[in-house]
């Protein structure tokens, strides 16, 4: 194996190219939109178990610094009681904790760094096709071009075309009845502690807020949504109406969420939630899938784009240390599957909490308190399977 073409030139194309390049595999990465996405995105969450990843290969000091430490995250309902307080490390990552950032910025820099390093870029390349050679794999993009290497990895996200290239009968996105809305207010002071994410179960709308700065507060909603709205639809909503329903959905909620609102100049566009039911097949003949396309999780969750990282980082592994690509797909799904599905369900349980009916918010509040007190006293053993996950580097993988 001498060359592989990475589909995808979000988060974990680029984390894929730089650690097959660490591997010994030299990679392309074929992005479908004509230009980068600098500027596009709204905030994520990169996990301690991401940076963690993105240090085996060497990419850990290009995210310092960027975005604001958030190490814990208070629980609070609608009457302004706080549930519990949890932190975002575990035993051996005890004392650090995630980072808020911009996909944007967290993008732009994992680009930057993937060309610093040689991996060259190709854009206005959207898959729509893909064969075995035989000995390889050859690609057809929609502009009628043409592409061959030893092997293909699909980076492409939610609406993977490579997923469906690997298994016409795989699942697609699941429509997750919550929207996502934010922004950044500016000139507000406010009561609480920088860094704490306050996490609001209000009556009718979730709302999430962080200080991150002496004026500047970061923050997002979720709205509910029994019915899918396409792009278009959530398009034509403009500012003023959003501003309006979400003044509407928070009012009578103890908390700043209104304040807030309205101290934002500009808001985020809105989008949709969904995750991924399991996925069957990650891999057939030399194409395989990663992050997004194989196990989508909800923003809720906390973890996707850490969990786009590790992927990236264990599939270079197993293509370094297995003699042929079958057994290295094989033993990244070996690797890979329990834990991510494991995220997946959690972040949709996650997200099913978040409008909770009268019923729903009397055992919410009822159990939280009580589950917040267990994390306590394990100091964070109970996060350990999520915070402290390490890929070695160096370990060999055995088939």
């Amino acid at each position: 194996m001498t060359k592989a073409l990475v589909v995808g030139g979000g988060i974990a194309g680029p984390v894929a190219a730089v650690a097959l390049r660490r591997a010994g595999i030299d990679a392309v990465v074929h992005e479908a939109y004509e230009r980068d996405a600098s500027g596009i995105g709204a905030i994520l969450t990169l996990a301690v178990n991401g940076v963690d990843a993105l240090r085996a290969v060497g990419l850990a000091d290009a995210v310092t610094g960027l975005g604001h430490p958030t190490p814990r995250m208070a629980l609070i309902n609608h009457h302004g009681r706080r549930l519990g307080e949890f932190g975002t490390s575990g035993t051996r990552t005890r004392g650090l904790g995630s980072t808020t950032l911009r996909r944007a910025d967290l993008y732009r820099v994992l680009r930057h760094e993937a060309e610093r390093r040689g991996v060259p870029f190709v854009h206005g390349a959207r898959l729509v096709a893909a064969e075995s050679t035989g000995t390889g794999v050859r690609a057809h993009f929609a502009d009628g071009r043409t592409a061959e290497a030893d092997l293909l990895i699909g980076a492409d996200g939610l609406r993977s075309v490579t997923r469906s290239i690997i298994d016409p009968q795989a699942p697609g996105p699941r429509y997750v009845p919550l929207l996502n809305v934010g922004g950044v207010a500016r000139g507000l002071r406010l009561p609480g502690e920088r860094g704490l994410m306050h996490m609001i179960f209000g009556k009718r709308c979730f709302f999430c807020w962080i200080e991150v700065g002496d004026d500047e507060i970061w923050w997002f909603a979720n709205p509910p949504q029994p019915i899918e709205l396409s792009p278009a639809e959530l398009a034509a909503i403009g500012p003023d109406r959003w501003r309006r329903r979400l003044d509407e959905l928070v009012a009578g909620d103890v908390g700043p969420a209104r304040e807030i609102i309205r101290g934002t100049p500009e808001l985020d566009p809105a989008w949709a939630t969904y995750d991924l039911p399991p996925v069957r097949r990650w891999h057939r003949d030399r194409m395989v899938i990663v992050g997004d396309a194989a196990h989508t999780a909800t923003p809720s969750s906390g973890q996707g784009a850490s969990q786009a990282i590790e992927d990236a980082v264990e599939l270079a592994r197993c293509l370094r240390d297995l003699p042929d690509v079958p057994a290295a797909f094989r033993a990244y799904e070996r690797l890979r599957r329990h834990r991510v599905e494991r995220v997946v369900t959690q972040g949709r349980r996650t997200s099913s909490t978040k409008v909770a009916g009268p019923v729903g918010r009397l055992l919410r509040d009822l159990a939280l308190p009580l589950v917040a007190r267990q994390v306590a006293r394990d100091d964070g053993a109970r996060l350990s399977w999520l915070y402290d996950h390490h890929v070695e580097w160096d370990a060999p993988v055995t088939g």
